[in-house]
């Protein structure tokens, strides 16, 4: 790997995570729903009762079928596979500076009260052989964000994996968070961001190299448009 001077005065890979449209217009379209998706929905009826609604009323008539595949969507993450979806897009290039993929949008469940906790998340690593297709950092962030967690592990999980599979010479994570368990109940704080990061590698030994990461994150683009 090149010495720090060397590779602060060249360029940098940051690249801005923008949202795109679904194909096939609705999230319905990605869902694979198990076969249990419907044992799911006595049970939520049975939770609108005991909540002191009626099941079958207009308007929640269809609710156990729409939670179960909601609820299903959201946890798909246990079902997949990281090498399925990297689908081999690892590729040789001799490029060892600093690839930033920033400002993924990312939707959790906590696992306390099954509340959403949504924000962004920016991962940065440094090459050693291979770099992975771009598309798939968010994935993976999606992979582990579509399960019952919690901000800490989340992160961790994000870092190693890509660590794991890459072998670079360091992985950085930042993931910044609200949390509706903390602003809709409990303390009741409206504006609360959650701050979470997990350094591996260079990240972590070298504060040079943390603090350029945590700069370029930091540094808001301006859209060409």
């Amino acid at each position: 790997m090149k010495s720090q001077s060397t590779r602060s005065s060249r360029s940098k890979v940051a690249i801005k995570h923008r949202n795109t449209r679904k194909r096939a217009g609705s999230e319905d379209a990605e869902v694979r729903p198990p076969a249990a998706i419907a044992d799911m929905e006595p049970t939520v009826r049975q939770l609108l009762k005991q909540l002191g609604e009626h099941p079958d009323r207009n308007g929640l008539r269809e609710t156990p079928k729409r939670v179960a595949k909601a609820l299903t969507y959201l946890t798909q993450g246990y079902h997949q596979d990281i090498d399925t979806l990297l689908n081999h897009a690892l590729f040789p290039i001799q490029y060892d500076e600093m690839v930033i993929v920033k400002d993924i949008d990312f939707y959790s469940l906590c696992e306390h009260h099954l509340l959403p906790f949504f924000g962004k998340c920016h991962v940065g690593y440094i090459p050693r052989k291979h770099v992975v297709g771009l598309s798939k950092v968010p994935r993976i962030v999606d992979m582990f964000s579509r399960r019952l967690q919690v901000q800490e592990r989340l992160t961790v999980q994000i870092a190693h994996t890509i660590q794991e599979k890459l072998n670079p010479h360091g992985v950085g994570v930042v993931m910044e968070a609200r949390h509706l368990c903390m602003s809709m109940r409990g303390v009741g704080k409206q504006n609360t961001v959650a701050v979470t990061s997990e350094m591996l590698g260079v990240f972590r030994k070298q504060q040079q190299t943390r603090d350029e990461f945590l700069k370029l994150i930091r540094h808001r683009s301006v859209d060409p448009d």
